[in-house]
This record gives C-alpha cells, sequence and structure tokens, in this order.
C-alpha cells in the first residue's frame, strides 16, 4: 500500500477526527483569505486619499480681488502643489445647486451671498497639507480650513485595527490548528501501535512508517486553505460590483487574477507548512521503536 492510500486509509477510519482537522484548517484559512481581502481593499481606500489629497480654504466676505491674488500666490509658493483651484461664490452656488437638483427646497432660499469664497488645493504630498494648515489657520483673512488628515488618521487607525486584530485571530487559530492536528496524529499512531512495530520489525524504516501521517497532516493543510479561498473568492467576486460601487471611485476588491493567486499561493504555502510540521513533531512524539 502507497504512502497516500495509508493516509486516505487512516483518515476513513477516524472520520470525526479528521473532520476537526479538517475544519480547523479550513476556519483558519477561510479567516486569513477574508483578511487578505479587507486589508487589500483599505489599503486601496488609503492608497487613493494618499495620493489625491487636498485642502479647503474658506474665505472671508468682503475681501478684495488683490487680497485673494495674494492668497492665492502665497499659496502656490508651497512645494508639491498639484493644483489650485478658486471658487468663487456664484461658482459654490452652481455647485451646491447641481448637488442638491433633486431637492429644491435645500436650493429656493439659498443665494450667492451667503456662501463663502474657497480655494482648493490638491497637492502632492500629504505633508504639504499639514503646512498649508499652520500658516492659514489664523490668516484674518480665513474663515475655515477643511482638510484630509482626520480622514488619513481615522483610515490609519481602522486598517491598524484591522490588521492587528486579522493577524491575531490568524496566529491563534493556526495555534490551534498545529495543536489538533498533532494529537490526532498521536492519537493515529496509538490506535495502530502494534501495526507500526509490525512494520518495524519487518525492516521498514522509520521514515517509511512515519511518511502516511506526514501525508495525512499535508491533505488537511491542502483540503482546508484550497477551500477556504475559493469560497471567499466566490464571494468577493459576487459582491465585487456592489462593494465597489459604494466605495466609487476606489475599487476596494481587486478581482485582477494576480491578487487571487498571490492569496492562494500564500494560503497554501502556510497551511501546506503547518500540516507538515504538526504531523511530523506528531510522529516524531509518538513513534519511538
Amino acid at each position: 500500500m502507497t504512502s497516500l492510500k495509508s493516509a486516505w486509509h487512516h483518515i476513513r477510519r477516524s472520520p470525526f477526527q479528521s473532520l476537526l482537522a479538517f475544519i480547523l484548517m479550513f476556519f483558519t484559512y477561510f479567516i486569513f483569505s477574508t483578511y487578505y481581502v479587507l486589508t487589500s481593499g483599505m489599503t486601496s481606500v488609503l492608497n487613493y486619499f494618499e495620493t489625491k489629497p487636498e485642502i479647503t480654504i474658506f474665505l472671508k466676505d468682503g475681501l478684495t480681488k488683490s487680497t485673494v491674488e495674494s492668497l492665492q500666490q502665497e499659496l502656490s509658493s508651497f512645494e508639491n502643489i498639484r493644483e489650485i483651484r478658486f471658487i468663487s461664490k456664484d461658482k459654490a452656488l452652481s455647485i451646491y445647486q447641481e448637488q442638491n437638483k433633486n431637492n429644491p427646497l435645500l436650493t429656493e432660499m439659498v443665494t450667492a451671498s451667503i456662501l463663502p469664497a474657497s480655494f482648493e488645493v490638491a497637492v502632492n504630498n500629504p505633508d504639504t497639507l499639514e503646512s498649508i494648515n499652520q500658516k492659514f489657520r489664523d490668516k484674518k483673512e480665513v474663515d475655515e480650513i477643511i482638510y484630509q488628515k482626520d480622514i488619513i488618521n481615522s483610515l490609519l487607525s481602522w486598517t491598524t485595527t484591522v490588521r492587528t486584530v486579522g493577524a491575531v485571530f490568524i496566529a491563534f487559530s493556526s495555534l490551534i490548528s498545529f495543536l489538533v492536528i498533532f494529537v490526532i496524529i498521536g492519537m493515529k499512531i496509538t490506535q495502530r501501535k502494534e501495526e507500526i512495530k509490525i512494520s518495524r520489525l519487518l525492516g521498514a524504516s522509520k521514515y517509511y512508517v512515519q511518511r502516511p501521517f506526514i501525508i495525512e497532516g499535508l491533505i488537511y493543510g491542502f483540503s482546508g486553505s484550497i477551500l477556504s479561498s475559493i469560497i471567499v473568492i466566490f464571494f468577493s467576486i459576487y459582491f465585487s460590483s456592489t462593494i465597489n460601487q459604494y466605495f466609487a471611485p476606489i475599487k476596494f476588491i481587486n478581482t485582477d487574477v494576480n491578487t487571487y493567486l498571490i492569496m492562494i499561493s500564500v494560503s497554501l504555502s502556510t497551511s501546506l507548512f503547518i500540516g507538515f510540521l504538526s504531523s511530523l513533531f506528531g510522529t516524531r512524539r509518538y513513534i519511538k521503536f
């Protein structure tokens, strides 16, 4: 009987133990695959805001044209400025009306005189936003400054939290999977103690009797990671249009083939490693003869 057939025979003879090992490996790599998709999406959102940073400077009423031009000239002196847009009161009104065209109650009482003029400044480096904020926030011509610092900081906080929690769950689940496979392999070796002794007496090497149990651990790792990856890929593709539409123009779920190949490769390699290592330690611990 080949080692693969022996491993499959071990799995069939202890179906509940084998099912437990499979479920734990599946659960571990389902968490990993979901974690991979979520962190990739949050990274895309973060990159979008970091590469398209803007700051809006609202001006007080009554400023002369020369004062506005002077402020614009001062803004242009900063490094990494990509674009400076001056939004006049009339332009602000047209933007407001366009944004609320389906709700006439919000537009009929609003006139250009009550809307502030503003500068919208786009930069290439998010650090420039803080420099502009520091210099312009106390100017008497400036009424208010709004920029994406809080958004970026919140995204960084959420991304760090998701990565930390996901990493802890994956590490904990991997440890549990390792220990369970280790114990299950040990139990199966104990149940076949006499068979192993006879094989050794007939001249079988220690590696020969270990090999089916090691292959069994690899089967748990392979099947658990592959099935979990398939399920996560199916759901991510199925819901990708809805989720990406919600986060538009950001592509939260990347359905590129290379993305999934990386996820499957990492998932499969680590699951095989855990399956191999746990079964190897199990055989070395329990096969003493």
